[in-house]
């Protein structure tokens, strides 16, 4: 059976089609990737002629994936299998004619039973993990199969399987890794929680697992075999997540792999210790989530379970063994003021921050913000409505909702400069204020990004003319302007140009942008 992944270029490579082609391949069937634009994309569905056709959904490109799917569905035969967050959560859009069915959770072990019974011409509506629409039209959602506790088992993810079909991703020296699966927190506005209990109904013992370091070090090395690799971005929501891991890990990596990385690391999980390994191990950026200032925000409305002390205490010891500082943070909460986000604001240039991130918050379908949102009347009133950008505005209507959007735009200017705190606030109450502020912000976000930059290069002994933050900066800034200019173009040099330059753009990496 013949498989073929289709998704948009993202601006880092995806690892769910990486395990998803290593299963299907080792079960003897075939698996491709296509990514959209293309200008050659039905010519090359039409050489493939694939059996299945796999999606991946996140609320908010939904409405784009189904449109392509029964475009698709229109002049090709194949079985069309949606997956991801939003269709697990709402696995009713299989009443469409075009979709043939959902996989709510993991999909490794389902996509093959699938194809099996497929290729065999038998029955696949028994398949755990599936939803279908019968033949009355009603929605059909089979029993969950287990999770998968040796996240070993499933091997090396395949990454021929994306980067034969984007080479941008094959060409970077940055690549993306994972060593677990789940999270023990329940943060309100993850699905981890909604995943966990809405779905699987699992304990965090059977939801949090966790590779072996072994199994991680093959990875990596497997990468540098056949692949450029410099550096490592660990694509896991905790790093930190266990103690003994952390140590095996930082004892055998630079001995072993000795590559530089970076990391998110829990608060209320960070040790000093957990800091001095890491810093040994050559991770040279870790991000702390920091969300909000306020108490009540955090730890309530949140669920982050995170004192404000134990945020100070491991943004101190990053900064003291000389790690870059970076933060995570949302703005326009439910219940709270532009006061609060303020406080935020002021929380990080305590601490001292490298580099600030900043959200606005998105209460998505089923996660308990929603939940949240809804009691209080400020729910978004359809699915529909979410942005597939998720940082231009507020979905809810919050008070001061014009200031909480121009906050945003001057977040990473305020935590790094404090005295411009004074006039920022006369500017947040001015629509006239928006464009020139998102041009700030834009700007900002790019000078941050050379700073980054020049921190990589400098681990990997780069330090060449190129490297040098000024260049660098213009460089960027001109080039993307360029690309507004000609990406109406839709010209597929562009294209390549745009993803290139996203490439490790922390906004991007951390879906801040």
């Amino acid at each position: 059976m013949r498989v073929l992944h289709i998704s948009r270029i993202l601006p880092q490579e995806a690892l769910g089609p990486m395990y998803l082609s290593r299963a299907v391949k080792d079960a003897g069937h075939e698996m491709k990737a296509l990514y959209v634009p293309d200008p050659q994309w039905l010519s090359k569905i039409k050489e493939y002629r694939p059996d299945v056709i796999t999606w991946s959904l996140m609320t908010g490109n939904h409405r784009a994936i189904y449109d392509v799917n029964r475009l698709l569905k229109s002049k090709f035969d194949f079985f069309s299998l949606m997956g991801g967050p939003h269709v697990t959560f709402l696995p009713d859009c299989v009443t469409d004619p075009a979709i043939d069915a959902v996989c709510r959770g993991e999909g490794e072990e389902t996509i093959v039973e699938l194809l099996d019974a497929l290729e065999r011409g038998e029955d696949w509506r028994g398949i755990r993990n599936l939803a279908y629409a019968n033949d009355d039209g009603e929605v059909v959602k089979n029993p969950l199969r287990p999770l998968i506790r040796d996240l070993d088992s499933l091997g090396l993810p395949d990454r021929d399987v994306i980067y034969d079909a984007v080479p941008i991703y094959r060409d970077s020296p940055r690549k993306v890794i994972v060593t677990q699966r789940g999270c023990p927190m329940s943060c309100s506005f993850c699905f981890h929680h909604a995943w966990r209990g809405k779905v699987y109904g699992a304990r965090n013992s059977d939801y949090v697992r966790k590779r072996s370091v072994s199994h991680v070090i093959e990875e990596a090395n497997a990468i540098r075999e056949r692949y450029p690799l410099r550096f490592v971005h660990f694509l896991d929501d905790i790093f930190n997540l266990k103690g003994d891991w952390l140590a095996e890990f930082s004892e055998r990596w630079p001995k072993e792999v000795g590559l530089p990385f970076d990391v998110i690391l829990m608060a209320n999980m960070t040790k000093e210790e957990h800091i001095k390994q890491l810093k040994h191990a050559g991770c040279i950026y870790a991000r702390i989530a920091f969300e909000a200032a306020n108490d009540h925000m955090r730890n309530t409305i949140y669920r982050k379970n995170t004192e404000t002390k134990q945020l100070v205490d491991a943004s101190e010891w990053i900064k003291k063994y000389g790690i870059r500082l970076g933060s995570l943070n949302m703005l326009g909460g439910p219940g709270g003021t532009l006061q609060d986000d303020i406080d935020t604001i002021t929380l990080n240039q305590q601490c001292k921050v490298d580099h600030p991130l900043c959200s606005i918050v998105q209460p998505y379908p089923e996660f308990e913000l929603n939940d949240i949102t809804r009691e209080m009347g400020i729910a978004v009133a359809e699915y529909d409505d979410f942005p597939a950008q998720f940082n231009r505005g507020a979905s809810i209507e919050v008070k001061d909702k014009l200031a909480i959007e121009n906050l945003h735009k001057w977040f990473p200017v305020l935590v790094r400069h404090p005295g411009l705190m004074p006039f920022a606030k006369r500017t947040l109450h001015s629509k006239l204020a928006s464009k020139p502020l998102l041009l700030l912000y834009m700007l900002y976000s790019e000078w941050m990004v050379t700073e980054q930059n020049r921190l990589y290069n400098r681990s990997q002994g780069h330090r060449g003319i190129r490297s040098w933050a000024p260049i660098d900066f213009t460089g960027r800034v001109m080039t993307k302007g360029f690309l507004r200019v000609a990406g109406n173009l839709g010209g597929a040099v562009v294209r390549r140009m745009s993803t290139r330059l996203q490439m490790g753009d922390e906004r991007v990496m951390a879906h801040m942008d």
